[in-house]
Parts: C-alpha cells; structure tokens; sequence
C-alpha cells in the first residue's frame, strides 16, 4: 500500500515512494508507478520535493538558498558524468571499429609478432628478431631443437633499444645446415655485464582479423596464434 507524508501546515502530502528514492531507502524492486533511478529521473525527483518543500516552508525559518543552489548543483553533476559516460562509451565503440577496419589493411602482409618458435625447411626459416626495452652491450639468441638441445648461439652484439629484425641461414655452431623442423629461440641481453630485457618476435602472415574478448583488435596469424593489434613489433 503507498503511505504518503504531509509537509507544512497547508497539508500538502508527498508519497513516501518519493522520500524513499530521495533517500535511498526505497526497494530495488517498485511497482510500475515509482520513480525511476537514471539521473534523469532522480532530477525530477528531486525538483517535485524541493517544490513541496518551498511551498510548505515557515516564512519566518525560510530555506537556506545557498543550499538549494548546492542540491541543484550536485543533481547536475551526476547528470553530467552520467552523459558524459555516455559520449566515451560511443567514443570508444568508435575507435575499436576503426582499429579493426585498420586491422583489416595488414590481412596478407607478414608482422614480427611476439613468439619463440621458428620453422626450418630446405635450409631457410622464417623471419625473427628481438625486442629490447633498453639499449644492450651485448645481445644473444640461442636456438634450440625439438628434444630441448642448443644447436646455436647468435651473438648480434651491441643494440640500441626497439626492434631488431634477424637474418639468419638456419646452420648448427658447426655450421651445417640445420634438418627441417620446429626450434625454438630464446634471446638474452646484458648491459654491463647485468642481464637485460629481451623478448623474441617471429614473423607470420596476417590471415585474418577478429575481435577479441577486451574490444580490441586481434590478428589471426599464419603460425595459428591470435595476437594483438598493438603488440605487431614491425611490418615486413
């Protein structure tokens, strides 16, 4: 049943689903008459019992103006983040279709992309390289074969810090030429003599582009990994 509660001595009543919502007392669950809870809503809320109470009040305790004007000033703030949410959501639905439309541009082009497997077959492998943070002294990839064995070690010296592409005739420290197959690369910089970061790219062609789980945009590769847009160290 809907009480209401009288205001002032004219007798004026407002509904206690209206006190409820102005005081965040009222059920999460309301019949179709109550008062919504969107900014909005709460505005007009707000306006239909300040009303009330400037109609009712005692001319000679009158209400406080400067706290009107502060009420009105804090209902038109969460109206104004609520749309200013608003504008960044649509923004941002923006962006991610523009980013997978930009995406779609790289379909057949090959990308340095982070991995650390390399295929050899007729004595070449595909295009790797390394990404270092920071500028090293000295940098090293060290290559593996399936059974977890080094069969070489590139040492590509000194690097300034970004993307550098590696070209390499796939051969053991022997220098034989290496049997066709999976391997494995692993890159290690020092700087000083202290270990440094470094992070091994392999190349792969863009087949595709999809829309992963965060928005953004993914790129199916040729190797069978999905990465994303951002992480492409070098188109090549």
């Amino acid at each position: 049943m809907t009480t209401s509660t009288t205001i002032g001595s004219s007798g004026t009543t407002v509904s206690q689903t209206l006190l409820d919502t102005m005081n965040g007392t009222g059920s999460s669950t309301s019949s179709s008459g109550s008062s919504g809870t969107s900014p909005t809503d709460l505005q007009n809320t707000f306006l239909q019992l300040l009303v009330a109470q400037l109609k009712n009040q005692d001319p000679t305790n009158p209400m406080d103006s400067s706290q009107m004007t502060s009420q009105l000033a804090q209902i038109s703030t969460v109206q104004g983040i609520s749309q200013l949410n608003t504008s960044l959501s649509s923004l941002s639905t923006q962006l991610a279709a523009g980013q997978q439309s930009q995406a779609a541009l790289l379909i057949g082009s090959t990308v340095l992309a982070p991995g650390s497997s390399i295929s050899v077959a007729s004595g070449k492998t595909g295009e790797f390289g390394v990404s270092l943070a920071n500028s090293v002294s000295d940098l090293q990839v060290v290559v593996k074969n399936s059974a977890g064995t080094i069969v070489n070690t590139l040492d590509l010296g000194k690097q300034s810090a970004g993307t550098i592409p590696v070209s390499w005739t796939p051969t053991d420290s022997a220098g034989n030429t290496l049997a066709d197959g999976t391997y494995t690369i692993t890159a290690t910089g020092t700087i000083n003599g202290a270990a440094a970061t470094a992070s091994t790219l392999v190349g792969a062609t863009v087949q595709g582009v999809v829309q992963q789980a965060s928005g953004s945009a993914g790129l199916v590769l040729s190797n069978g990994s999905t990465v994303d847009l951002t992480s492409v160290a070098a188109i090549l």
